[in-house]
């Protein structure tokens, strides 16, 4: 079965990173060109939290806040599920279902901040590797309740 450490490994060198500071409007901007949904706010090397597109809908444009005045670390969202590097795709999927979140965070065993798992990312194993990431069992059960409209 793939793991957390499966996917950061196939996962391109971060640069999606902001300081806790950064003027909302600084945010989008730097979204927009690296063309993601997300931004890992850090402190030095220290993880802060995350910047979603959907936290700028929620908690500026929602609260009528300013884009300009506004720091990522006011809007910032900190608490998402953590996840291993041993834990499995299948794992991941019921967090991120579970949870309704779009975003995992991945610690090492040291309980280091090494990346972040995304709902696209958990797509993209089970589009690539559906026989991989499931046990048979499982598989059946998933193509069982898709068939009969009780998923998705």
């Amino acid at each position: 079965m793939r793991t957390v450490q499966n996917i950061l490994e196939s996962k391109a060198e971060v640069f999606n990173i902001v300081a806790p500071g950064t003027k909302v409007i600084e945010a989008l901007n730097l979204l927009n060109s690296i063309n993601l949904s997300y931004l890992i706010v850090k402190d030095q090397d220290e993880y802060e939290g995350i910047f979603s597109e959907r936290d700028y809908s929620r908690n500026v444009i929602l609260k009528g806040k300013s884009s300009s005045s506004s720091a990522v670390e006011e809007v910032m969202t900190i608490d998402f599920p953590v996840v291993g590097l041993t834990d499995t795709v299948e794992h991941c999927m019921y967090l991120i279902n579970s949870h309704k979140t779009r975003y995992l965070l991945a610690y090492d065993d040291n309980e280091k901040f090494v990346g972040v798992i995304t709902i696209h990312d958990l797509l993209r194993q089970v589009l690539a590797s559906k026989e991989q990431v499931f046990d048979s069992s499982q598989a059946e059960q998933l193509i069982e309740h898709a068939e009969s409209g009780r998923i998705f």
